[in-house]
């Protein structure tokens, strides 16, 4: 295999347009969270509907992972993926000029479809062009980017929605994200270990049941299923204690919460790299257990407790994340590597969903307690699950320690 080495030209390029384009997708993704309670306010919705703007994108995402798995298998890794980006940005732009939530919540939609055009064929790209024995690190990169875009995608929203208002915002946003979905799409080296294929429907629907029957894979799946619904349900929900008494925090203030987030790019990298040497199933039990400790931090009535805790909740996330992610690509077999991986995303991402969505019912009834003590549950579930795959698999693709 014609692998990208570290340090070569192409793989500072391949890691900067990848890095990028997890920027401009996880932006435009999490770019609402900030204004759910604004949303709840502006248009006298309940926070379960307020957060159909996160849930309904992830949901479509997650319905077209596969779609474009296959395509991607046709027609290429890099054209679809620039395509997305395009796609993406251009809605972002569009969604500026809706002042109807029910229209908005539609490119919300539109958005989801066209953001999975990305995540669903990058982890496969990153699995073909790197060497395995750098993949922990080289999937450590993009979380970071996801980390990064999340971070920025809160903060820009926050900030000019105090100064002008949220659609002057999202098109503002939209603009520099499709700036950098050029430069991806001009940067990004094509895939050197890439063979174009038809899938037949059979072939399609032998590596959903391959990818299914596989338990480690399942176990892999579940815990992205978990990890990411528990995360969604702290951010999404996170605003509602904060912007009421005792604190009244502002917009600006609250997107700039949202700057914890950033430890989540050193997490991903580090947990990534320890992945790469050490037993995945202690080193991601480490990072869900951090993830319930901050939790638990912000139920706490100190602001900056809470503050810390959703710090602490963003380092715990992109640690557990990036190892069972690249623990996903180990143990796929050659031939489904891509599927497993949108496999991954598809729980993943009806993790933010179902459990995201959910969490707004809890939160009018049990108020945040509940909802954090909710979180914990579903964490705990999350260790347990992971700790199901076999020794001799967590073992596949560890270099000597």
């Amino acid at each position: 295999m014609n692998y990208l080495e570290l340090g070569s030209p192409a793989h500072r390029k391949a890691s900067v347009s990848m890095l990028l384009g997890s920027i401009v997708t996880f932006a435009i993704l999490y770019s609402p969270q900030p204004l759910i309670s604004l949303f709840s306010q502006q248009y006298q919705v309940s926070p379960a509907t307020a957060s159909a703007s996160i849930s309904l994108t992830t949901i479509a995402l997650g319905m077209s992972l596969l779609f474009f798995t296959v395509v991607s298998n046709i027609w290429g890794r890099k054209g679809i993926m620039s395509l997305s980006l395009l796609l993406t940005s251009i809605f972002a732009i569009a969604s500026a000029f809706i002042h109807d939530f029910q229209a908005f919540l539609v490119f919300r939609f539109l958005e989801g479809i066209s953001i999975a055009g990305f995540p669903s064929i990058a982890m496969a790209y990153l699995n073909e062009e790197f060497s395995p024995r750098a993949i922990g690190r080289v999937i450590g990169v993009y979380v970071a980017g996801t980390a990064i875009g999340g971070f920025i995608g809160r903060i820009i929203i926050g900030g000019l929605t105090d100064l002008f208002n949220w659609q002057f915002a999202m098109l503002m946003m939209g603009i520099v994200s499709l700036l950098l979905s050029l430069w991806f799409w001009f940067y990004l080296p094509a895939s050197g270990n890439f063979t174009p294929s038809k899938t037949s429907v059979r072939q399609w629907l032998a590596g959903m049941r391959a990818s299914l029957a596989d338990k480690n894979l399942l176990s892999m799946f579940i815990t992205g299923f978990l990890l990411m619904g528990g995360y969604i349900t702290v951010l999404n929900y996170i605003g509602y204690p904060l912007t009421q008494a005792p604190y009244h925090v502002s917009q600006t203030i609250f997107g700039f919460l949202f700057v914890v987030n950033l430890v989540g790019t050193w997490s991903s990298i580090w947990f990534g790299k320890l992945a790469d040497r050490y037993s995945r199933r202690r080193v991601i039990g480490l990072a869900i257990a951090i993830f319930i400790l901050g939790a638990l931090m912000t139920l706490s009535s100190l602001l900056a407790v809470k503050v810390l805790g959703v710090a602490v909740v963003a380092f715990g996330f992109f640690a557990g994340h990036s190892v069972a992610s690249g623990w996903v690509g180990v143990l796929a077999v050659k031939d489904f590597k891509a599927q497993a991986s949108s496999f991954y995303l598809l729980f993943y991402y009806a993790g933010s969903s179902l459990v995201g969505w959910s969490g707004g019912f809890l939160l009018n009834r049990f108020g945040w307690d509940g909802l954090v003590y909710y979180t914990c549950a579903l964490l705990v579930v999350s260790i347990l699950v992971s700790a199901q795959v076999k020794p001799q698999a967590e073992k596949r693709g560890l270099s000597p320690s």
